[in-house]
Formats: C-alpha cells, sequence, structure tokens
C-alpha cells in the first residue's frame, strides 16, 4: 500500500492506493497520523477508491485509524471506498461505524461542520 496526505482546509486527507493488508510498511501511516494529531489536525478523509484489496488485516488498519482520531476528538471519513472495500464493509457490518463519502469535498465539508 502506498499514501499520500495533504491539509486541505484544516483537514487531513489521506489518498490510499494499493493492497491493504496490514503489513509492517503500514505503521509509516500511523506515525504520520500521529504527527498531525499532535499538530490539532484531528478530522481526516481516507480515499481508499484506489485498494485493490484489502483484507481483514487491512480493515484492522483503517479501524486503528478510526479510533485514533475519535480518541483525540475528532471523526474521520472513508471516502469512494472501492467496490472489494465497500463489500467487505459490508459484510463484516463496519459500514455502520465508519461515516463514508462520495468525494473529498464532501468529506471536507461534513468535517468542517464538526469543527
Amino acid at each position: 500500500m502506498t499514501y499520500k496526505t495533504e491539509l486541505t482546509e484544516g483537514i487531513l486527507v489521506i489518498r490510499m492506493s494499493g493492497d491493504l493488508l496490514g503489513t509492517a510498511d503500514e505503521n509509516d501511516i500511523f506515525i504520520t497520523i500521529q504527527k498531525h494529531i499532535e499538530a490539532g489536525q484531528v478530522h481526516c478523509a481516507t480515499q481508499i477508491s484506489d485498494i485493490n484489496y484489502m483484507n481483514s488485516t487491512g480493515l484492522s488498519v483503517l479501524i486503528r485509524m478510526l479510533t485514533k482520531f475519535r480518541n483525540s476528538g475528532g471523526e474521520m471519513f472513508l471516502v469512494k471506498p472501492s467496490q472489494q472495500a465497500e463489500k467487505l464493509l459490508l459484510i463484516t457490518k463496519l459500514n455502520s461505524i465508519f461515516s463514508v463519502a462520495d468525494t473529498v469535498e464532501n468529506a471536507i465539508s461534513e468535517l468542517k461542520a464538526k469543527i
């Protein structure tokens, strides 16, 4: 999995691509997230439309991310889950836990309303 981050209107935007398998390489994302939380960016829009494959360990990565933001008083939106990711969220009923938006712009708008 690869990811890119940017700040848009005070909201952390993470764009993930590739396979989300929960490998050791993905611990880097948690270091990045922690730095942003410490800087006061506690809201996040995570685009996962380019995730090709995700397993249960990859799901745990998303759950850990959500937990970090919520424990910091913030929120995280998943943006446009890929078909495979959406199916996995539905099967595991995690679609009721995560907030989902169709676009990064819609997620940012929702998150800004929480600030």
